[in-house]
């Protein structure tokens, strides 16, 4: 049985490659989408991705990773500077957890420095743009790896 991973997207990252590219970039959501399939299919992960720009729905697919033991890469967006349900539901894994920006948010403005939801990840990824969700990925892959071990 293949490990499972959820890649979860928090909100307005559905407009990536429209949105502010001078940012974000212009590669799509979709364009990540592809690559994490790619990248989770080479690793002998079955990956769920989503995107959300409702806080309930990204907590649910949180809850059902947590039902199925899953580890969860996620880029909160904009729930990473305010969303204690968020936090509370990934407190509740014991798989590993990755946060991923792809912006530097230690170099932004005060408001959207810190993410409060890294206290519950093991590994922080910012600032490789959307390259950073392949290191995610393969962050998740060593972490189930060693945790086997």
């Amino acid at each position: 049985m293949p490990r499972k991973l959820y890649v979860l997207n928090g909100p307005n990252l559905n407009m990536l490659g429209l949105r502010e590219p001078e940012v974000y970039g212009t590669t799509t959501l979709d364009e990540i989408h592809a690559d994490c399939a790619r990248i989770a299919d080479e690793l002998g992960m079955a990956l769920v991705f989503a995107q959300s720009n409702a806080e309930h729905e990204v907590v649910e697919w949180v809850h059902e990773a947590f039902r199925e033991n899953a580890s969860v890469v996620i880029n909160p967006a904009g729930f990473s500077f305010g969303s204690v349900p968020l936090l509370d539901a990934l407190k509740m894994l014991t798989t590993p957890i990755v946060e991923v920006h792809i912006t530097n948010i230690h170099a932004r403005d005060a408001l959207h420095e810190r993410s409060i939801i890294s206290s519950a990840a093991r590994v922080v990824i910012v600032g490789a743009g959307a390259y950073g969700y392949e290191l995610a990925l393969r962050a998740v892959d060593r972490l189930m790896i060693s945790s086997t071990d």
